[in-house]
């Protein structure tokens, strides 16, 4: 399943990269790119349990930067 998750508040690339590196160690994602600039993230993941992938997504995310906002 591709899935773009917009985000809001995002306010450094540093961030964006060690977003990216996390999302991509979840089991159950393919892959994963954080664009900084557009303030998205692109991401194919398993279908099964795909709920519970982007409930660990958006936990990595915050746990990164506490103020950015995922929009799934």
């Amino acid at each position: 399943m591709r899935k773009i998750i917009a985000l809001q508040d995002l306010d450094c690339a540093d961030c964006a990269a060690k977003m990216e590196n996390a999302i991509n160690k979840i089991d159950g994602v393919l892959s994963a790119s954080v664009n900084f600039m557009t303030q998205k993230i692109i991401l194919d993941i398993k279908d099964d349990n795909a709920t519970d992938t982007l409930k660990q997504i958006k936990s990595v995310c915050k746990k990164i930067e506490p103020d950015c906002i995922l929009k799934i």
